[in-house]
């Protein structure tokens, strides 16, 4: 990332700006490495204890390359949550089969408890809704306490879950049904 401030040309497209100086906005280019470290940062401390270093390294080596996220902000699917320069958190979605699905949600482990997740969460329904969606769709990996609590607390009931065989723990998958007024 570089060290010199960049101008914020997306920042009329700010989801977010709260009193503690963090923006929620549409990443572009210059966030790459920064939406890889908390990819990084953020996996390694959720998933290692749950499903064992080599799941880690197989999501990291799957979901979180230079060519994947690239990809997805290009296509405007990846929203960052901005301390000055620094990206702290990390959500991305998209469309899959008739569903709108939200693939990633992470903030900095030093960031959580503060709101930050929430607001990502606010940013995705937002563009759900502006894309005329009716429900958004997501898994989390079973053991992992702090999701399941995050996405019940914030509407998504459990609709089904998937085993994926070698000893890992089931996908638990959620649904969120919006309506026009709908806030997470």
């Amino acid at each position: 990332m570089s060290t010199t401030p960049r101008p914020h040309a997306d920042e009329a497209h700010a989801t977010t700006v709260a009193g503690d100086g963090i923006v929620i906005r549409g990443a572009v280019g210059d966030d790459l490495s920064g939406v890889l470290s908390v990819g990084h940062r953020t996996w390694l401390a959720t998933y290692e204890p749950i499903a064992g270093p080599e799941y880690v390294a197989m999501g990291l080596a799957k979901w979180w390359t230079s060519d994947v996220v690239t990809d997805s902000i290009r296509k405007g699917r990846t929203l960052v949550a901005v301390e000055g320069d620094d990206v702290v958190g990390v959500a991305t979605f998209g469309p899959q089969d008739d569903a709108f699905v939200l693939w990633k949600l992470y903030v900095l482990p030093g960031h959580h408890g503060h709101g930050i997740g929430s607001r990502l969460m606010d940013a995705v329904v937002d563009r759900a809704l502006e894309s005329e969606q009716s429900r958004i769709t997501l898994s989390y990996l079973e053991g992992n306490q702090q999701a399941a609590r995050f996405y019940a607390r914030r509407g998504f009931v459990e609709t089904h879950r998937e085993t994926p065989g070698s000893g890992l723990p089931e996908s638990v998958w959620m649904v969120r049904e919006l309506d026009g007024g709908d806030r997470a």
